[in-house]
């Protein structure tokens, strides 16, 4: 990858923040930068220019899901992920690794991310049956479509991400939840780590076998739960790769994603490791975080980028975003409110319609409640994000998280 991947332009004094831009074939991500999830290759219920219009820079896609519907030989056939979505700008997709995980085990994030349970070794959701199998090798699962049988291996995610063709993929990872006693999340971490040799050399493999398509970056995934020694050792690890002997030798990524289950108190420290450990001229990205609380706390930890579907999810049953908080539509006040449904936000949605209509919408069950309240959530967070970018470079990142935390959280 050009040396001129990722640039840095400021930093946050005394801390891992930084302002940057990371250089891809489709354009340029100004950092700190919120990803839009796109999980099909479509943010749920929002047209791609919409998405552009709102100030999202680039999209993130599942490599499970488009693995499975419509094939990564379609989207390769129709010129990559980006054309074959309309999307102009930079894409990501990830290995699949969480929905493996996920969808095998039957627990969602939440469940994953649960204390409460006994440790186990095999961790199975109460009144699920398991639909993946994982092994030192790679993962057979079941899809959940159909509960055909099939088998990711770092080699074949790898594979899959370079036929969809986004500009920033990730190595296959396993991720475990916080159920899992501590010595399989030691196991978990080597087994993570062999894999992120083995998808480098793939990768770089993979490349030069078809100089035909357009350079993507990889980024390595650092596990390792809530353990402080096990995080730290995974992102050494990730980062020593080139230098050793082996099928990557020479070989280093472009970034790296800080993923796994963590509880939501402990994000800031377990950033704060991940980012002391890794190369500081390489971006670093934070799977699955979109709250207000969390995005401060994750870009003075040192994130450069990250990405959730929880600003959609949530639109898409009647949650709203707000500089005071979050609110439900849905509720009885607001049936002949007609004022917009954020008197600060500069969307779409809040220069044309009002929180009567969307209240009108999703009692009626119309199919438009869902695309008008995720454009007003999915611009919130990227104008936020774009704030917490601008504070920095004015000096005034303390400010701006006191500021607008205290009005989020004072309902």
């Amino acid at each position: 990858m050009d040396e001129r991947f990722f640039t840095v332009e400021a930093e946050l004094p005394g801390q891992f923040g930084r302002v940057g831009v990371i250089h891809t074939p489709h354009g340029d991500i100004r950092t700190p930068a919120f990803i839009a999830v796109g999980t099909q290759a479509t943010v749920k219920s929002v047209l791609p220019e919409s998405m552009k219009q709102l100030g999202a820079q680039a999209v993130l896609a599942n490599a499970y899901h488009l693995y499975l519907q419509p094939g990564p030989d379609v989207v390769e056939a129709a010129g990559g992920l980006g054309a074959f979505m309309n999307w102009p700008g930079p894409t990501f997709t990830d290995s699949g690794g969480f929905q493996v995980m996920s969808l095998g085990v039957g627990f969602k994030k939440v469940l994953a991310m649960d204390t409460d349970r006994l440790q186990a070794d095999d961790v199975i959701a109460d009144g699920k049956q398991r639909l993946a199998h994982v092994d030192d090798d790679g993962v057979t699962f079941r899809s959940h479509l159909n509960g055909s049988i099939h088998r990711f291996t770092p080699e074949v995610s790898i594979g899959i991400q370079q036929q969809l063709g986004a500009d920033i993929i990730f190595a296959f990872d396993e991720l475990t939840t916080l159920v899992n006693t501590r010595a399989y999340q030691e196991q978990s971490v080597e087994r993570t780590h062999a894999w992120a040799v083995r998808c480098l050399a793939e990768h770089h493999r993979l490349a030069a076998a078809h100089p035909q398509r357009p350079r993507q970056a990889l980024f390595g995934v650092v596990q390792g739960a809530q353990y402080e020694d096990l995080r730290r050792q995974a992102a050494r690890g990730l980062a020593e790769i080139g230098r050793q002997s082996g099928p990557a030798e020479g070989l280093s990524f472009d970034g790296y994603g800080i993923g796994g289950a963590l509880e939501k108190q402990n994000l800031a420290t377990i950033v704060g490791w991940v980012s002391s450990e890794l190369p500081a001229d390489k971006p670093r990205h934070l799977l699955g975080i979109s709250e207000p609380d969390d995005l401060f706390a994750a870009v003075a930890a040192g994130a450069d980028t990250f990405d959730c579907v929880s600003p959609s999810r949530v639109a898409r049953n009647a949650a709203v975003y707000s500089a005071d908080g979050r609110y439900n539509i849905t509720g009885s006040r607001y049936r002949r409110d007609f004022t917009p449904l954020d008197d600060e936000c500069d969307c779409y949605t809040c220069a044309h319609y009002t929180r009567a209509y969307l209240h009108h919408l999703f009692k009626a069950k119309e199919m438009l409640s869902a695309t008008l309240t995720t454009i007003h959530n999915e611009r919130f967070i990227v104008r936020l994000v774009d704030r917490i970018r601008a504070a920095i470079l004015a000096g005034e990142f303390d400010e701006l998280r006191e500021h607008v935390l205290g009005r989020y959280y004072s309902r």
